[in-house]
Parts: C-alpha cells; structure tokens; sequence
C-alpha cells in the first residue's frame, strides 16, 4: 500500500522535474510564446505547486508505511498526532522544519510567498528616494526548486527503501 503512495509522490516529483527543465531550457524564449514572462512564472509557480503536494502526499506514505491506513495528514503536526509513539521519519520532518535552509524550510517559505497577494510597490520619485531595498522573498530560481527537488526525492526514495524491505 506504501508503494502505491510512493509512485504518486514520485510522480508529482517527476511532473515538477520536467516543469524545471523546460523552465532552465525555454521558459524564457521569445520565440516560442507571446508573453514569455507568464510562460516562466506559470511554470515556477506550476513546479512550486507540485513540490507542495508531493509534500503533502509524502506525509500520507509516512502514516501508510507505519500501517495508518486511514490518516490523510495535512500538516507535520497532524502526521505526528495520528501515532502514540515516536516514529522517525516524523522525528527527521520536525528537525527539517526547524532548520532554516532545509528543504522543509524552503517549501513553507514558498507555499507562504505563493499564498500571499502580491505586494504593490510605492511609487518612485526623486523626493521620496531613501534607500534602495532588494525583493525579500523565497528563492524561487529553477536552481534552488531543483535543490529542494533533489532533497526531497532522495528522503521519499529513503523512505520507500526502508519500508519495502518488510
């Protein structure tokens, strides 16, 4: 039953692969689109979603590995309700969470900045010049999704390794 739930994260992963290969090879190419800057941005964001849900369902292959065949966690927190005692990889999640720069990390970063309206931006003009302020943000470069990509892949592949030995 885990296995089924490891193809489907696997699946979402590969999706979000492919989205950010076409992102680093042609996101950005005229040629092909009338409006390249909403090509690039629909397939970061398109990736960014993939990631959360392979996320999501990653918690559910954690309950299923460990025989919790009803549990559809939406969150750590509800993941390590579901168990009276202590699991690891839930244990390896919550230290993930806590860890600035982690993969964890960077995908509430993202999921936060994407569930966020977009800021408007005051007005430049030469009275009200100050300071010069850079975008606060998620890294959200195909670079740093391939990055997250790859951690993630290899912790659900861990997993699947781990349990598929029972």
């Amino acid at each position: 039953m885990a296995s089924q739930w490891y193809s489907l994260v696997s699946q979402k992963l590969f999706l979000a692969s492919t989205l950010l290969t076409r992102l680093e090879s042609d996101g950005g190419n005229e040629n092909t689109s009338r409006n390249p800057a909403a090509d690039k941005e629909a397939l970061s964001q398109g990736a960014t979603e993939l990631l959360l849900r392979a996320r999501k369902l990653l918690l559910i292959m954690i309950a299923r590995c460990h025989q919790h065949k009803a549990g559809k966690p939406d969150s750590l927190t509800e993941l390590e309700a579901l168990f009276p005692y202590e699991v690891h990889e839930v244990q390896l999640l919550k230290a993930l969470s806590d860890t600035a720069g982690s993969w964890w990390h960077h995908l509430d970063q993202l999921e936060e900045a994407l569930s966020q309206p977009h800021v408007t931006r005051k007005n430049v003009t030469t009275e009200n010049i100050i300071a010069i302020s850079v975008e606060q943000g998620p890294d959200r470069s195909p670079a740093a999704l391939k990055h997250t990509l790859a951690a993630i892949t290899r912790l659900a592949r861990s997993i699947e390794d781990q349990h598929g030995e029972w």
